[in-house]
């Protein structure tokens, strides 16, 4: 192998799996709004999940759909198609959270119009003319998508292996939906990646797009924590703190801020692969173990 072919990115071949939606539902009736016992902000930092999906991953569906005919490989064609199901499952189950919060005096309508505009309308599609300028805006989302997913699927690994979200008693029904949903991105942890390298491939583009995607990321997540600390009808005085999430993180309840900056050079490694992180042996074993996807199983093959 020459020394160029080694930096290349090397996928693990036995990650890989052929992909399905699973038509999961949840019934939220039990789940108090403190869905970890007696810990509103590691609560609340993990809700923020409920408030950018919906939009986001609707947003990576609409954007999958515009970059299918660039795609010439038919195992990627249909890693892609797999992927943009599962995707538009995990939109609608989150969005599915959100009139529970309301009932429980939790409103997210206002922080959720503002998700909703980022991705509608400034990473939307925009008024330009068909040629260069409207296929480098593709690109450019594709590539974003591609840096997000490094990090939904670094969320759903440590979701996967965080115990201590199990010994602090979190509600069952919430942690199926997180570890289902993120047993599913690291299944799918690929396929962005791959997308992004068969259509364009630019290491500039992949760096440029990172510091964007990580920037808005971490932007959006704490903003969402504080929105949520500072609404909560318990909470007299509820405040975020970046102390408070280091402690988290050094309890096992939240990822550690040194995973997460590990994390970095990693993909911007010029041989990184995603399927060199995570397991699809354990997300597999989970998804065959959840409640919610062995229920959907089931009602499909009822159906059938």
């Amino acid at each position: 192998m020459s020394n160029k072919q080694a930096r290349l990115p090397q996928p693990v071949v036995s990650e890989h799996v052929p992909l399905k939606a699973r038509k999961v539902s949840f019934a939220w009736e039990e789940t108090p709004l403190h869905w970890i016992p007696g810990d509103p902000f590691t609560t609340h930092t993990i809700n923020v999940l409920h408030l950018l999906l919906p939009a986001g991953e609707r947003w990576f569906v609409h954007v999958y759909k515009q970059v299918l005919p660039y795609i010439k490989d038919e195992r990627l064609r249909a890693d892609v198609i797999g992927f943009i199901g599962q995707e538009a499952m995990h939109s609608q189950a989150h969005d599915e959270v959100l009139p529970h919060l309301r009932e429980q005096g939790l409103d997210p309508t206002p922080y959720t119009a503002q998700v909703d505009w980022l991705f509608e309308k400034l990473l939307g599609d925009r008024t330009l003319p068909p040629g260069r300028a409207r296929e480098w805006w593709l690109m450019e989302r594709v590539a974003m998508i591609a840096a997000i997913e490094h990090y939904t699927a670094f969320l759903g690994d440590w979701v996967l292996n965080a115990d201590a979200l199990d010994r602090r008693g979190a509600d069952p029904t919430m942690l199926d939906l997180l570890r289902w949903h993120g047993a599913e991105e690291v299944e799918h942890r690929s396929v962005a990646f791959d997308l992004f390298m068969h259509v364009d491939g630019g290491y500039r583009r992949r760096a440029r797009t990172w510091a964007t995607a990580f920037s808005a990321l971490v932007f959006l997540w704490q903003r969402g924590a504080r929105y949520f600390m500072a609404n909560d009808p318990t909470l007299p005085d509820g405040k975020a703190s970046l102390q408070e999430f280091f402690a988290k993180g050094r309890q096992g309840v939240l990822p550690t801020a040194g995973a997460m900056v590990r994390s970095i050079p990693r993909y911007l490694g010029r041989a990184y692969h995603p399927s060199q992180e995570g397991s699809t042996r354990q997300a597999v074993a989970y998804l065959a173990s959840s409640p919610a996807a062995r229920a959907a199983e089931a009602r499909e093959k009822g159906a059938a």
